[in-house]
């Protein structure tokens, strides 16, 4: 029987294809892609949303390059608000967001492409459904599973030192950092929400330990009560 380079004959193609024919006509489950597929099945909790990242600087520049009517402080305040919107987004509608990175690459495959590495492969699945069915900016959002979950080996480290030859059209990713303040302000919050949940399971902690010791019939606070007395008695503090 003939197969193709995957190994698959011509009934398994068909079989395959009438699948994903019933996947579209139901309205109440999602479309996935076999490549998305594969993620969730060796699970993934970082998601890609295509193109959605529009560099003003790209669209002000004269034909020439010569000039741009955008300034580097306005440049960073249009980012800054861009990024800070994505990201309080995702934390407030799908889940803890881990780390998020806006790629300011030129190249079609990588052009406004951001990544968001989601705490839990629960909630980077359930993104990934909701916001295919969502636009931004006039615009239709793609977003998919990706199997980036280190950025370290995907960025592209001469761009960090300013030593990259290749430009906007670099095949790494090029990754546009935020301001410090914003940085402080959005991880930050991150910081003191684990610290809040750490106090409070301390706390509950405590109390169960207060708990357990006065089941005993109380005798932690009655040698307590006799430390007291016996003090008073010999007039010490």
């Amino acid at each position: 029987m003939e197969t193709d380079v995957l190994g698959c004959t011509t009934n398994q193609h068909l079989a395959r294809k009438r699948c994903c024919c019933k996947l579209a006509c139901s309205r109440d489950q999602p479309v996935l892609t076999f490549r998305q597929l594969d993620f969730k099945k060796n699970g993934t909790n970082t998601i890609l949303i295509q193109n959605i990242y529009r560099n003003p600087q790209n669209s002000a520049q004269t034909a020439d390059g010569s000039h741009c009517a955008v300034s580097d402080v306005e440049m960073q305040e249009h980012y800054d608000e861009f990024f800070e919107e994505v990201f309080t987004e995702m934390e407030e509608k799908y889940g803890e967001v881990e780390e998020m990175n806006v790629c300011d690459n030129l190249g079609d495959h990588l052009v406004g492409n951001v990544y968001v590495k989601f705490r839990r492969e629960e909630d980077a699945e359930k993104a990934v459904i909701d916001l295919n069915n969502r636009w931004f900016n006039g615009q239709p959002i793609h977003a998919e599973l990706s199997p980036v979950t280190d950025f370290r080996e995907a960025c592209c480290r001469q761009y960090e030192m300013g030593e990259c030859t290749r430009g906007g059209f670099c095949n790494f990713m090029h990754l546009k950092p935020i301001s410090r303040e914003l940085r402080r302000e959005l991880y930050g919050r991150r910081r003191k929400k684990h610290r809040s949940r750490s106090r409070s399971r301390e706390r509950r902690s405590r109390s169960r330990d207060r708990g357990r010791g006065g089941g005993g019939g109380g005798g932690g606070r009655e040698r307590d009560r006799r430390r007291s007395r016996d003090r008073e008695r010999s007039g010490r503090f």
